[in-house]
């Protein structure tokens, strides 16, 4: 499993290298590199839609939809265990500050997501319906963003048990 997620981070990074010309479009990817509680690693790949009509609409606020793709995988003691995640998040973008003329925004959502394993990384999430709720900081640096985001899923107390998962994930956005 390790040698393919080398070769797909490989293979997404080589989508970056790419014409810039198109950075305005509404259209967009991302590819985040998620650290889990325990040992729970994994990517995600997303497709973000940013609503022309919805930018703006306060202020400097950003508004897009995110729909991804989720891979984690557990691994302790010689054993590994994958679970694949489909989400959907409305996120907003806030503007923070400058630093170097680069201008920096908070960003937070919440969205839905539908998890294939519901016993995952020695925990018993009870649901395959969880939410998914993210806040981070983004960098804007015109045709790339780079964001550092702590998201949370977990099913809202809906059922029990309801542990809840958390990642720590570091995010590459393109538009294209």
């Amino acid at each position: 499993m390790k040698s393919f997620f080398k070769i797909l981070i490989l293979l997404i990074a080589s989508l970056f290298i790419n014409n810039t010309a198109l950075a305005q479009s509404n259209h967009g990817y991302a590819v985040d590199l998620l650290k889990g509680t325990g040992n729970i690693n994994g990517i995600k790949l997303a497709y973000q839609y940013h609503m022309p009509k919805m930018q703006n609409l306060v202020g400097d606020t950003r508004f897009y939809i995110e729909t991804s793709v989720n891979l984690w995988e557990f691994a302790h003691n010689h054993h590994s265990q994958s679970n694949l995640v489909l989400a959907v998040s409305p996120v907003l973008q806030f503007p923070a500050f400058s630093f170097n003329n680069t201008p920096f925004y908070v960003e937070a959502g919440i969205g839905v997501s539908l998890i294939d394993e519901t016993q995952f990384g020695g925990k018993n999430l009870s649901s395959h319906y969880q939410f998914e709720d993210r806040i981070g900081l983004v960098a804007d640096l015109g045709d790339t963003n780079i964001a550092l985001r702590i998201i949370h899923y977990s099913n809202a107390g809906f059922q029990k048990p309801n542990p809840g998962l958390d990642f720590m994930t570091l995010s590459v956005a393109k538009r294209f």
